[in-house]
């Protein structure tokens, strides 16, 4: 039952649905090692006897109905969380359309077994795990322009790209000096030439053993990535650690929230200060410190490290005092405010960044003096969206809501006007972490979807065993009040979304010939005098065997390819067929080989035959009626 607490509303101002709070408020109120018992224990016992706080519609909800044939309005790109994976989806009908496999493995299409992925993800492909938290897609002056989408992997501390063009991870890198990479954003003026990420966990630095014992020496780094080599640029050292950020539509500033300026490395030590911070980034000053030589170098790296405490002088940060463990931190799409959730505390703090120049010269008195204003959300405010027209979505994490409230109503209550800043609060199921409209990381906001990313799902699908799906709610926020329309299952906790306008993203149905993303494939080819469109080879090399095969459906151009036990054996195949999603495979059984070929690409696969006998390889794409007899065998002799 939603308590709606309507009994002492003001005369004349809306009725406003507090929702949960009267199921939580007697436990969530006893402080920080409480709140973690609210959320595993009395917080979702309480909301699975509740019942959805439903918005009246005000009879205009926007369909979400695509009928067969018929196009989706907008991209939905979402995290694959601890698949390591981005999936697309079609907004507003929420239909899975792909997904890209980027810190995963993924025997579908090859990645992480290809020569082209494994080249790709370098090192570090060794790895089958991943954490991919945040996509971004790429910007010219503040609109979202398709070329790219950037992801960062928590795991192992890679940030990737994808070229939307083809909807393939084409870069990665791993980052020096930090563990941990957590918050990533994108630089939105005059394009995206940096892509910033956050690393979170403090480490000795150098992290070289020396240190281990001695938190005190424990540092993070705020880091910038070139986002066309995707190579590391600069690395700021900051006081605290890093979690969430974003950057400003002016190109000039970056900041993120600091949940642990205690610098502990215990949950009790990490909760002591009632204010953590957050800590802005001046990137002209960095530019200036690199370029005048005013950085270090931590241990085998060779990336200019710039000194961003509070002690160094360089006046590169400036630490903006907030409460409590802060989480989230989004720019406002009318570019006025940095916007940080409390997490520990029931406020969002806005910053102010027209004031940030004058932070900068020294000409406040303190740092706060750049806070807008800082309203009460609710309990657990994590994460804030926004909708072009003023408003502000907010989630709470132990209320289990979505609050829609009005910045500047905000600002004007924080001077002490008598104004009601929140517009509704919306009952969501259960526990939102990151919430997402669309256009809203743009200066493009429509106002049109919302969708609240929430982490529990109890009672809401069909029961399949201890392990839950997570439940993505899509909400209408066309209209003065936001409706509940849609709930969307998904798996291992998909941590974010970006959504962009469908015309925004243009794609290739065919590969092009000089793609760089095969080049160093047809360089090798080229050097064993082979011309892949046209030749079916073996080219022996010692123990290396090099197979180089066209396919046009239903025929591979070769169909035996002799070899003896322990042989490398490289297989290139280029696809022929020009018609749009016409793809193949080449998969090996029993020897763990398996890739994807889309049409007038060349792919290539690496594995030794290390058993002998006749092992039979076949296309796995179901590419044509006499698809079943496309297959050839692997001939091994014993060594």
């Amino acid at each position: 039952m939603s308590d709606k607490h309507n009994d002492d509303k003001p005369a004349g101002k809306p009725a406003v649905n507090k929702g949960r709070r009267s199921f939580l408020a007697g436990s969530a109120m006893v402080g920080a090692a409480g709140m973690v018992g609210v959320t595993g224990v009395a917080g979702v016992g309480a909301l699975t006897r509740s019942q959805p706080a439903k918005a009246a519609s005000n009879g205009n909800v926007a369909d979400i109905h695509v009928p067969p044939g018929e196009l989706d309005e907008y991209y939905g790109f979402w995290s694959g969380g601890h698949n390591g994976e981005v999936r697309v989806y079609g907004v507003p009908s929420m239909r899975e359309i792909m997904r890209i496999p980027v810190f995963n493995h993924c025997s579908a299409t090859g990645w992480g077994m290809t020569d082209e992925s494994k080249r790709i993800m370098g090192d570090s492909h060794r790895f089958t795990n991943g954490d991919a938290h945040h996509p971004h897609v790429s910007y010219t002056d503040g609109s979202h322009d398709g070329r790219y989408l950037f992801i960062n992997d928590k795991a192992n501390t890679r940030v990737a790209r994808i070229r939307l063009d083809v909807f393939k991870t084409d870069k990665m890198v791993t980052v020096p000096n930090v563990q941990a990479i957590h918050g990533l954003r994108l630089q939105k003026v005059p394009r995206t030439n940096y892509v910033f990420a956050n690393g979170e966990y403090m480490i000795p630095q150098p992290n070289d053993g020396r240190d281990i014992n001695d938190p005190s020496k424990y540092h993070t780094l705020w880091n910038a990535i070139d986002a066309e080599t995707m190579e590391v640029k600069w690395q700021v050292m900051v006081d605290g650690n890093l979690d969430n950020m974003d950057a400003d539509y002016t190109g000039k500033y970056a900041a993120a929230t600091c949940y642990n300026s205690e610098g502990a490395v215990d949950l009790a030590g990490k909760m002591r200060a009632d204010r953590d911070w957050v800590t802005v980034f001046s990137i002209e000053r960095i530019e200036q410190a690199v370029a005048e030589g005013n950085y270090m170098t931590i241990g085998d790296s060779d990336v200019p490290v710039v000194d961003g405490r509070k002690a160094s002088g360089l006046n590169v940060t400036r630490y903006v005092p907030v409460p409590k463990n802060p989480h989230g931190l989004n720019t406002s799409t009318d570019g006025k405010y940095f916007i940080a959730a409390g997490k520990l505390s029931p406020t969002v703090s806005m910053i102010e960044i027209a004031k940030l120049d004058d932070l900068f010269e020294g000409k406040l008195d303190d740092e706060r003096d750049v806070i807008a204003a800082e309203p009460e959300i609710g309990l657990g405010p994590l994460h804030t969206t926004y909708d072009g027209r003023g408003n502000a979505y907010t989630t709470v994490f132990i209320d289990s809501q979505v609050v829609k409230w009005n910045m500047e109503d905000a600002v004007r209550n924080y001077n002490g006007e008598d104004v009601e800043y929140i517009r509704q609060k919306l009952d969501v199921h259960y526990q939102p972490g990151h919430n997402h409209a669309t256009l809203a990381e743009s200066k493009d906001a429509d106002g049109k979807w919302l969708f609240s990313l929430n982490k529990f799902s109890k009672d809401r699908y069909l029961p399949v065993g201890p392990l839950h799906p997570e439940n993505d709610q899509m909400i209408d926020i066309s209209g003065d009040e936001m409706v509940l329309v849609h709930d969307t299952p998904t798996f291992a906790e998909p941590h974010d979304a970006v959504i962009v306008r469908r015309d925004q993203i243009q794609t290739k149905q065919i590969w092009e010939r000089d793609d760089p993303y095969f080049a160093e494939t047809i360089a090798m080819a080229e050097a064993d005098g082979v011309n892949v469109e046209t030749d079916n080879k073996i080219i022996r090399d010692g123990n290396k065997v090099r197979v180089y095969m066209t396919s046009v459906a239903p025929n591979f151009g070769i169909t035996e390819i002799p070899v003896k036990q322990g042989n490398e054996v490289t297989v290139v195949v280029t696809n022929l067929d020009r018609i749009e999603d016409l793809t193949h495979g080449f998969c090996v059984v029993d020897h763990g080989v398996s890739m994807e070929i889309s049409p007038m690409q060349t792919a290539s696969i690496t594995f030794t035959a290390d058993k002998p006998g006749v092992f039979w390889y076949y296309c796995n794409w179901f590419c044509h009626a006499l698809h079943m007899e496309m297959v050839g065998r692997l001939l091994v002799e014993p060594a």
